[in-house]
């Protein structure tokens, strides 16, 4: 018998994969690689300590939290060293692809034998919806799971290259790369996308999702934060972010709001929605990583959907 072990997404998917009863382990991938500073030696420990390092000082995330949450766990995939085949849980989000990309980087140094299959959610029916694994039927999943795609070396080779252009200094690399997406991950493509529209805009210094945020304050007019919560994780495309990661970038954006109850925006705010005026200056932290390179060092121009070095 062929031994097992699975790889999840996240805590809440776990439980419900725990409820199908398929055979083999189950192991949760619990980091956010989509956000922060990365470094393309995954599991290293000059990895895990700029992980958290940003993880602390952006999110309050205690040591004791990360060993027992994050390290136990990586720990315990480690020391599954005898399954042969490997199967991984992911949806079609950012978040959920960078660290897709992440996991096959490792596993292409340290599982070289291992059988690595995929089950990736998203297009499920005819509609335009993309679905998450846990909104999916246990018949969906178990149909997924059935036609589950197995990765070629190849296939693993190009998520690995993929990792290592994400780590970069350099977004253009990637950005070059995007169109010679022909291997076994069908959503991949747009996910990188996604993460270059994170780069500042050029007509205003915000970048898609901030100016989304300032969209939603003035065409939904939410009564609260709640609510503008509320409707930036429903309506987010591509992005897959919770509730923590929209509190930080409306944190980020608080100066160019009146108030929060209801949810208005200030004059400024209304200028730079409109890119009367451009909000670089003020808003840009010299800190700021997204995988390996600096957020504020790069440019998006959202007329031919080009990244620029400043």
């Amino acid at each position: 018998m062929k031994s097992l072990l699975h790889i999840t997404n996240g805590d809440s998917f776990t439980s419900r994969l725990e409820s199908l009863q398929l055979k083999g382990d189950i192991i949760t991938w619990r980091e956010m690689l989509c956000e922060g500073k990365t470094l393309c030696t995954v599991g290293s420990e000059s990895f895990w300590k700029t992980r958290f390092e940003f993880l602390n000082k952006n999110y309050k995330i205690t040591k004791s939290w990360f060993v027992e949450k994050t390290l136990k766990e990586y720990r315990s995939l480690c020391n599954h060293k005898q399954q042969d085949q490997i199967v991984l849980w992911f949806e079609y989000d950012l978040f959920c692809q960078i660290n897709m990309l992440a996991v096959l980087s490792w596993l292409k140094t340290h599982r070289r034998h291992a059988e690595i299959s995929l089950v990736c959610s998203g297009n499920e029916d005819e509609s335009d919806k993309l679905y998450g694994l846990n909104e999916l039927s246990n018949e969906k999943l178990m149909e997924l799971y059935q036609k589950r795609t197995v990765l070629s070396q190849d296939d693993i080779e190009y998520a690995d290259y993929i990792w290592q252009l994400y780590c970069s200094d350099n977004p253009i690399r990637l950005e070059n790369q995007i169109a010679n997406n022909d291997f076994q991950f069908e959503y991949l493509s747009d996910a990188l996308k996604t993460h270059l529209k994170r780069f500042p805009t050029i007509k205003n210094g915000l970048n898609e999702l901030e100016n989304h945020v300032l969209e939603i304050a003035v065409e939904k007019k939410p009564k609260s934060k709640a609510a503008l919560m509320g409707e930036l994780v429903t309506n987010q495309g591509f992005y897959g972010f919770g509730d923590t990661q929209y509190e930080r970038i409306v944190t980020t954006l608080k100066p160019l709001f009146n108030s929060f109850n209801p949810v208005k925006l200030s004059k400024k705010g209304m200028e730079v929605l409109h890119s009367e005026t451009n909000y670089y200056s003020q808003i840009r932290d010299n800190q700021m990583y997204l995988g390996g390179s600096l957020k504020y060092n790069f440019l998006y121009n959202t007329e031919t959907d080009r990244i620029l070095k400043l």
